[in-house]
């Protein structure tokens, strides 16, 4: 991956945020992530201006921004302005004064519809078939748009975000609802979310992500792609709008800085799920920063699957022989009859990263290579493929299914997904011991179902039917439910 780097600052209503990331890769990989709470957008409502202590606080930040951009060698570098700026009376002069101050450094004010197109974008990077309605809330506004299979329709900009609407409503939460309800009301097309997905963009969203993973004890700490059902953010948001601030304050999860917003975030996406009657609310950490990034990047690297793009980049890094991976997929579909699209992706990501424990301590590489896939940041994936491949590659450096630290990985997976990385890891647990890690080897063996599990060996190609060998394969049979045979062919 190249080393080029590239920096974007998002100007909000509530916060200004820096992001530095590494490389043109097709998964935004941020090495640097900084955020101040400015609140530029407090006041707006009434009095048609910036909020005077913000953009005074945004002089000291926008400095240090640039600052860091500079040292970092990061070009582009831009700046993107949202709805505070764009609303306000004297937007203009803000960015002028900005200008004056970072000569040379673009400073974008982004139309509602911008910013709804680079929040679809940025979804659309980390979820590439997202299908339903993305909602992107921030201080000043929210975003409703369309997705369907991955393609970008209508948008809307909303008088919505946390702050504009609490300043709309007095503070009144009951005043707030009958807002919400009539600016989603004006929407009509939000209704075509009906039994589809509502990706929920933006920091106050996330809040409640952070909270509900907190109350539930749900077992991965991660954001991006953590899904629940309606009826679930139902009654999370229920509880949260009715609320009052000593009730949040005792709350596990709730973020102290953001506990007079949740209220109103809760409420508006109890709206927007009650507007959309969407199936499921699907958190996403991707947005307007990383739909930035992605214009970034060449149109070759945008069309990547992003799995697969990780999983070559892993390969790369760790891997120790390139032409291996095709010839694992090759060598372990046998053991897939009638496997799905779906399931054909995560086989070959799998085998991609197979890998990419071979320079870990023999000890540790099982619970490391596990480790390494569930926590890897920038992949497409929801938390059950996570699972799926870091289960899958921990059985292929010789953990036991049932091992302690995979506890977490039985807890996200169904039994038939349990099976299959179980299969998929002894397969691969074989093949690297029959090949030492070579093509060449491999291409000396063959795997053939057919009422029992046989491997056929070439004589001569330097592989034998030895007591590893033999191990291996009875496990590789046993966990498919068959008898193993050996045959030598010539």
């Amino acid at each position: 991956m190249s080393a080029t780097r590239c920096a974007v600052v998002d100007l909000g209503s509530n916060s200004v945020r820096l992001v530095v990331f590494e490389g043109r890769g097709r998964n935004p990989q941020a090495i640097f992530n900084e955020k101040a709470v400015l609140r530029l957008g407090r006041g707006l409502q009434d009095s048609g201006l910036l909020n005077p202590e913000g953009v005074e606080q945004a002089v000291t930040v926008m400095n240090r921004y640039h600052a860091i951009a500079r040292a970092m060698h990061a070009d582009p570098f831009e700046v993107l302005a949202t709805a505070a700026v764009r609303d306000a009376a004297n937007g203009p002069v803000f960015i002028a004064a900005m200008q004056q101050r970072m000569p040379g450094v673009p400073i974008r004010v982004l139309s509602g519809e911008q910013e709804a197109e680079m929040s679809a974008r940025g979804v659309l990077c980390g979820i590439p078939e997202a299908d339903g309605v993305l909602a992107d809330i921030g201080g000043g506004s929210l975003e409703v748009v369309q997705l369907a299979e991955g393609q970008r329709g209508a948008a809307q900009t909303l008088r919505l975000g946390v702050i504009r609407l609490a300043e709309r409503a007095g503070g009144d939460i009951l005043r707030a609802r009958a807002l919400a309800e009539a600016d989603l009301a004006a929407v009509g097309w939000l209704a075509e979310g009906a039994g589809r997905d509502l990706y929920a963009v933006g920091g106050a969203w996330r809040a409640l992500a952070r909270m509900h993973i907190a109350q539930t004890g749900y077992p991965l700490n991660m954001i991006h792609h953590y899904t629940i059902s309606r009826e679930e953010a139902r009654d999370l948001t229920g509880m949260i709008a009715g609320a009052s601030r000593r009730a949040l304050e005792r709350m596990p999860g709730v973020p102290r800085r953001r506990i007079d917003d949740l209220p109103f975030a809760a409420l508006v996406l109890r709206r927007v799920i009650r507007a959309t009657a969407a199936r499921r609310v699907v958190f996403s950490a991707d947005g307007l920063r990383e739909g930035w990034y992605l214009g970034q990047i060449p149109a070759s690297a945008r069309a990547q699957d992003p799995l697969l793009a990780a999983a070559h980049e892993l390969a790369g890094q760790f891997g120790r022989d390139p032409a291996l991976p095709p010839a694992l997929r090759a060598w372990t579909e046998p053991l897939f009859p009638g496997e799905t699209a779906p399931w054909s992706r995560l086989r070959e990501a799998a085998c991609q990263m197979s890998d990419i424990g071979s320079h870990d301590h023999p000890e540790y590489r099982a619970e490391q290579a596990f480790l390494r896939i569930l926590r890897q940041p920038g992949i497409g994936i929801d938390h059950h493929a996570r699972a799926f491949l870091g289960l899958t590659l921990a059985v292929r450096y010789e953990a036991e299914p049932e091992a302690a630290f995979l506890a977490l990985a039985r807890g996200l997976l169904t039994p038939e997904a349990v099976q299959r990385a179980t299969v998929l890891g002894c397969a691969l647990r074989l093949a690297y011991t029959l090949s030492a890690g070579t093509p060449d080897l491999l291409a000396g063996t063959r795997l053939r179902v057919s009422g029992a599990l046989a491997l056929q060996l070439t004589i001569g190609s330097g592989v034998f039917a030895g007591e590893s060998i033999t191990r291996r394969l009875d496990r590789l049979a046993q966990a498919l439910g068959l008898l193993a045979t050996t045959e030598m062919a010539a």
